[in-house]
């Protein structure tokens, strides 16, 4: 079972269309394991997870190192890395983060990430005007 993992909240949303997961990921200055840095535990972790995503119909729409708050209290929202993952379906993304290769890639997400939030979203709008 994978920490925090909020699966009822999910399952309670519609799911007739793709979802957009954005993650904010807080890198670990060293692996708990001793094997890198907390980022190169998280690079180990994508190489395992991206081929579960892909099984899953998912892609990874956009990924990026966070560089500054702009807008907020900068010790509260202090993040290192942001992606955003694309999945079919909410039921796609439970599928993937309830199987037992994600459980495996798991361990290297936990080594690296001091702190990961996963938010679900929903697409509102799809053309900007200038």
């Amino acid at each position: 079972m994978i920490e925090h993992l909020n699966a009822q909240t999910l399952q309670a949303l519609p799911d007739d269309e793709p979802v957009v997961m954005l993650n904010l990921m807080r890198f670990r200055e060293s692996s708990l394991d001793g094997n890198g840095s907390g980022r190169d535990a998280y690079l180990r972790y994508s190489a395992l997870t991206i081929k579960l995503i892909k099984a899953q119909g998912g892609t990874i729409v956009w990924a990026g190192n966070a560089e500054a708050v702009a807008l907020g209290i900068p010790d509260q929202h202090r993040w290192d890395y942001a992606a955003l993952v694309r999945y079919p379906s909410r039921a796609a993304f439970l599928a993937m983060m309830t199987s037992p290769e994600y459980a495996r890639a798991n361990v290297e997400r936990e080594n690296g990430c001091a702190d990961h939030a996963i938010i679900a979203t929903r697409e509102t709008y799809r053309k900007f005007t200038a």
